[in-house]
């Protein structure tokens, strides 16, 4: 079949960039590129724009770039009811992104259109930023760089690093709470480190965890044993709270790259001040106060980053990549892979030929 696609980029994740991956569709299929932008002002009033969040846009701007598509692909751009039936024609809709929160999936499954994701594009980038923070944290980067940059002395002799000792990571704990697609390529990059990796998630099988070289425990006995603790699971419910930060082995790092929901931040803002937590990490917090540094920036040795976890060019383009070879199933009548809501499937695995 020849069919019409809409790639729809925004700022994070632009149409230009993802255009590699969907040029090899342009000989045989019209392929038409644009970007959502930010709108601010716009209110969700109907129930289905309720139901979506951490969107750019509005469904309008979507609206008016579609009409006669039958694949749609965006990345975070709002797609409700009414985008829906703005288009008969639509078939399969591409969220370039691990879970289609932008998108009324409830509202896609009644209508018969698939939703496919491209889950994992972002690990081996938010993987590598863990690491990173780790070997910061552990070296007490944020704490020299501050000195550096606020006019302290450097440079003076060779023993000034006698102020700064650290930590090395070979032999050290770290402890992952969550073991899915980043968990498990953060424990193969601390492995090679020389550190010893034990893991919490009641949804993976012990002998998976062993067999990377990892070992399974639970939440209790990890928080009371591991030097670094780090969260790779999704925002279900709060992990990491007063009684977890007090069960932490004292002088322990916290490392959060999955969701701030997971942590209570009065509570961990505590364990920096009483020293039970030697340093945090996270890429992802609640919002700054109106005015003055964020509170969790009063102790030396915090990193907090602007969500940067998945903010690769990599990324972006895995993204890409794996919505294009969904899109290529999609074209030759073959069963799609990574769907989220399969009820809107034909007993074939592929998308209904009608809505």
């Amino acid at each position: 079949m020849k069919a019409r696609i809409l790639v729809l980029g925004d700022r994070f994740c632009p149409a230009s960039v993802m255009r590699t991956a969907f040029a090899r569709f342009e000989a045989d299929h019209e392929v038409d590129y644009a970007d959502v932008t930010d709108e601010p002002g716009w209110v969700p009033v109907t129930a289905s724009d309720h139901r979506i969040r951490e969107y750019m846009g509005t469904p309008r701007q979507v609206i008016e770039r579609l009409g006669g598509h039958q694949v749609l692909v965006m990345q975070g751009a709002a797609i409700t009811e009414e985008v829906l039936d703005a288009d008969p024609d639509l078939r399969l809709i591409c969220c370039a992104r691990g879970g289609p929160v932008n998108v009324d999936v409830a509202a896609a499954t009644a209508r018969g259109i698939p939703v496919v994701t491209t889950p994992g594009k972002n690990a081996d980038s938010v993987a590598e930023l863990t690491i990173a923070f780790m070997i910061m944290l552990a070296r007490r980067l944020p704490e020299v760089i501050r000195h550096v940059e606020g006019g302290g002395e450097f440079a003076h002799d060779n023993y000034e690093g006698a102020r700064w000792f650290g930590h090395d990571l070979a032999g050290k704990v770290l402890g992952l709470v969550g073991y899915g697609q980043v968990g498990r390529r953060v424990a193969t990059r601390a492995l090679a480190f020389g550190m010893r990796v034990q893991v919490s998630d009641p949804y993976v099988e012990a002998a998976s965890i062993l067999a990377d070289g990892a070992e399974p425990t639970d939440l209790s006995s990890l928080l009371g044993t591991s030097d670094f603790v780090s969260l790779h699971a999704r925002a279900t419910s709060r992990l990491i709270g007063p009684g977890e930060v007090a069960r932490m082995k004292v002088g322990a790092f916290l490392v959060n790259t999955a969701r701030d929901s997971l942590v209570d931040e009065e509570a961990v803002l505590a364990g920096l001040r009483s020293g039970q937590l030697a340093g945090l990490a996270v890429d992802l917090v609640s919002p700054s106060p109106a005015t003055g540094r964020h509170p969790l920036l009063g102790h030396p040795n915090v990193i907090i980053t602007t969500h940067i976890g998945g903010a690769t060019y990599e990324t972006v383009e895995r993204a890409g990549e794996m919505a294009a070879a969904e899109i290529g199933r999609f074209l030759r009548g073959e069963p799609l892979v990574n769907v989220a809501d399969r009820a809107a499937l034909g007993s074939s695995g592929t998308p209904a030929p009608n809505r």
